[in-house]
């Protein structure tokens, strides 16, 4: 991927010319370029939570099957793994034990999935000219178009039969293997005065040009995982955009990539947890499955999945129900799921008080009709957290006349509840195939969440809260 080399300027210009831009230009490289490889090794949910898992092999953690009884120690990490496509990992304090009066949990949550198109069972359209193309369906609320006229690839799980056994397996083709054309200017003269794509017409990737028969994409399939057509018996697979990420403009302020929404701030919270250690509290690190289709499935942010295993760690650390109540009560979450940027061709589209802007530093998104958890106590707090660490923050609000989105920070308190915050970094072009967020943001992001997960926070009620 690109060098940042202009990062030391845009750092000086930032925060003031001293002798350390160089060394902090350095530092904002080194935190884009590995969000760069995270992206890289994450086509899909299930790669992202892969990913995920060979760094937490890497700092140390033991993995714990919902199916096996859990041995937890303090001082130690873990993790868990539900369905291959959501993860949620946990670091227990040296003096985290449920019978303290301060025993609590510090969450950030994130997640996995991004809108695309999955592939449907049967896979393959017959064509004109004997060319096969793909049938697929929307999987969240992309931008059509711009899944038009690049090259793309597949990603997902496949089940293969091996005799008694069937087995989950990863595929990802290294290939450019399809692609969605457009219909010419001259055969669609009215495209540029407004284009509304039918997603069973006009969406459907092309395979081949005739040279493959019905069943090409089946034997490719099992091909890439080491099987026959016939092992393979079912697959959760969907289009990737082979664009590379990349860091561009003159002066290197940008950075775009795939699945930035939501894979940037599942990638920045993640390296947050790993460099942080706190022996106050059990530290989480969620990513969830399926927020971009509502979450109200068995690994979303709305499944059991969280209490279930917030439960067990209590459980396992000696501690009753009546423990893990009481820890709900001084926890807190951070929902980290990005920020719209306020778009410099439309600024009228954004609140003109609330609104933030790329390399600004991460947003606090906040909304009267609670789609956002943010309130005045987790704002206060983090803002808190976030001065005392020196790293910048924003807001956001959407306009009073327009209906923003949501996330999963409300739906995970459905199942545990707690005090919470919604924020996220600042992107362009949220669900377009290829999104653009600043460079300098990902260490922005990174140094946020590592003040939330170091500092002591003593939690008393809605009324109060020490940070230590």
């Amino acid at each position: 991927m690109a060098e940042i080399t202009g990062m030391a300027s845009m750092v000086g210009k930032s925060n003031g010319s001293r002798p350390g831009a160089d060394r902090d230009a350095a530092r904002y490289r080194e935190a884009a370029e590995g969000l760069a490889a995270f992206l890289e090794e994450s086509p899909s949910m299930f790669h992202a939570v892969a990913a995920a898992c060979r760094r937490l092999d890497a700092a140390g953690f033991a993995r714990l099957a919902e199916g096996d009884g859990w041995s937890v120690e303090p001082g130690r990490g873990y993790y868990a793994v539900r369905n291959g496509s959501s993860v949620i990992a946990f670091r227990v304090g040296e003096a985290a034990h449920p019978q303290t009066d301060d025993f609590h949990f510090k969450l950030t949550a994130s997640h996995s999935d991004s809108p695309t198109f999955k592939v449907k069972a049967v896979p393959e359209l017959a064509g004109v000219g004997e060319s096969l193309r793909l049938n697929v369906e929307a999987y969240g609320g992309m931008i059509d178009y711009t899944w038009f006229d690049r090259p793309l690839s597949i990603a997902g799980r496949v089940l293969v039969r091996d005799g008694n056994r069937i087995e989950s397996r990863l595929i990802a083709p290294d290939r450019d293997l399809l692609l969605i054309p457009s219909v010419a200017v001259h055969l669609d003269r009215g495209v540029n005065s407004g284009f509304a794509p039918n997603r069973q017409v006009d969406l459907c990737p092309l395979f081949s040009a005739g040279k493959l028969e019905r069943g090409a994409f089946d034997a490719l399939v099992a091909e890439e995982v080491g099987a026959v057509p016939e092992q393979v018996l079912a697959r959760d697979l969907f289009l990737a955009n082979r664009q590379k990420p990349c860091i561009w403009g003159a002066a290197d302020e940008f950075f775009s990539a795939p699945k930035l929404d939501d894979l940037a701030c599942a990638y920045v919270s993640l390296e947050a947890f790993l460099r942080c250690k706190n022996d106050a509290a059990v530290s989480v690190w969620c990513c969830f499955d399926n927020e971009e289709v509502g979450s109200n499935t068995k690994q979303g942010a709305m499944s059991t999945f969280l209490p279930d295993v917030l439960m067990r760690v209590c459980a396992a650390l000696g501690g009753a129900d009546e423990d893990y109540r009481r820890a709900l009560a001084k926890s807190m979450l951070v929902s980290c799921d990005n920020a719209h940027a306020v778009h410099p061709n439309h600024p009228e589209k954004y609140d003109e008080a609330n609104r933030c802007v790329l390399n600004g530093g991460i947003a606090v998104k906040e909304a009267a009709n609670q789609h956002y958890c943010t309130d005045a106590f987790s704002r206060a707090a983090f803002l808190v957290l976030c001065a005392d660490a020196g790293t910048p923050v924003q807001t956001f609000a959407n306009r009073s006349d327009t209906a923003g989105g949501s996330t999963l920070g409300n739906l995970s308190n459905i199942q545990a509840s707690m005090h919470a915050i919604d924020v996220g970094l600042p992107q362009l072009a949220m669900h377009s195939s290829f999104e653009t967020m600043g460079a300098l943001d990902v260490l922005h992001g990174i140094r946020a969440v590592e003040a939330f997960y170091g500092a002591d926070l003593r939690i008393d009620g809605a009324d109060a809260v020490t940070i230590g």
